[in-house]
């Protein structure tokens, strides 16, 4: 388990190097590794598989870690594997000026600082696309589920939570999609029927997801529960509104908690001196715990 001494103060600050690749099934499905934690008396008492899907800053994320570390704690095996293939995305973690009333110059430096920032990320986002990310996490589930058939069974079937990157990718987990699409690939001829496939997971939750489309939410089937942010662009009010009226009009069991007044991120373990933040924090693993064991 990490060791929550070294918890960078924000969750999405760059990642702590701290963790070593092993060789297990479970392992060998992801190019640069796995993070797997398990409850403290495992195997002796029954556990659930949970899949954890993190933010851009990865698996060497202390703060990461100690999030899936918290549900491990709560009886679930839990595999974080590696989405980037080693490419994890980590912020900057400050901006180039700090004075409240920067200069004219400052103002261009920050500016400039800020579209460097913005053209890195779609870079980095341009390279992790559901064409890359899928594959890798159906080879890791594969792996896991061998691995630890028996979680498997006792909780009937494979849970997920995704953050932020991750939040995406358990919608498309958790919904019945074209075979091809569902494997990372693009429908070749769609006169000759398409064959679906999915969803892979029993229930999902998910915090603050990032870069969600109308679309991830329309082929969802398994249950979910989100645990959002208000005003936030990368999953914004109007595309999670589309997305409830489709769960609402198709009776998918859906939990949706709306969050004032946080940072996108708030969800993932950080040392926030903010009570409001710290709040909402235990509130939304609450949520998200509480769905997946009520599913």
């Amino acid at each position: 388990m990490a060791d929550d001494e070294v918890a960078t103060k924000a969750p999405e600050s760059d990642a702590q190097e701290n963790l070593v690749a092993g060789d297990t099934p479970a392992q060998e499905g992801a190019s640069m590794g796995v993070y797997i934690t398990k409850p403290s008396d495992y195997p002796h008492l029954p556990s659930k598989l949970l899949l954890y899907l993190s933010s851009g800053t990865g698996i060497h994320s202390t703060n990461n870690q100690l999030q899936a570390d918290k549900y491990a704690s709560e009886g679930y095996v839990v595999v974080m594997p590696d989405q980037f293939g080693g490419d994890p995305h980590n912020k900057a973690a400050s901006n180039p000026a700090s004075d409240t009333n920067p200069s004219m110059i400052e103002k261009v430096k920050m500016g400039l600082a800020d579209a460097a920032k913005s053209f890195t990320i779609d870079m980095w986002l341009a390279r992790h696309t559901p064409e890359k990310v899928l594959p890798l996490l159906h080879k890791v589930i594969e792996g896991a589920k061998d691995e630890f058939a028996d979680a498997v069974a006792n909780g009937g079937g494979l849970y997920a939570v995704g953050y932020c990157f991750g939040g995406k990718y358990v919608l498309l987990l958790g919904s019945e999609l074209p075979d091809t699409v569902a494997k990372g690939q693009a429908v070749k001829d769609e006169e000759q029927g398409v064959v679906k496939a999915g969803p892979q997971i029993k229930a999902g939750a998910i915090a603050h997801g990032t870069m969600i489309t109308k679309e991830d939410i329309e082929g969802l089937k398994a249950p979910v529960t989100m645990a959002c942010t208000e005003n936030d662009q990368l999953f914004p009010d109007d595309v999670r509104a589309e997305g409830q009226k489709y769960l609402v009009d198709n009776n998918i069991p859906h939990e949706i908690q709306v969050f004032p007044g946080v940072p996108h991120g708030f969800a993932t373990v950080g040392e926030y001196e903010d009570v409001k933040i710290q709040e909402a924090q235990k509130a939304a693993f609450e949520q998200m715990l509480s769905w997946l064991q009520s599913h």
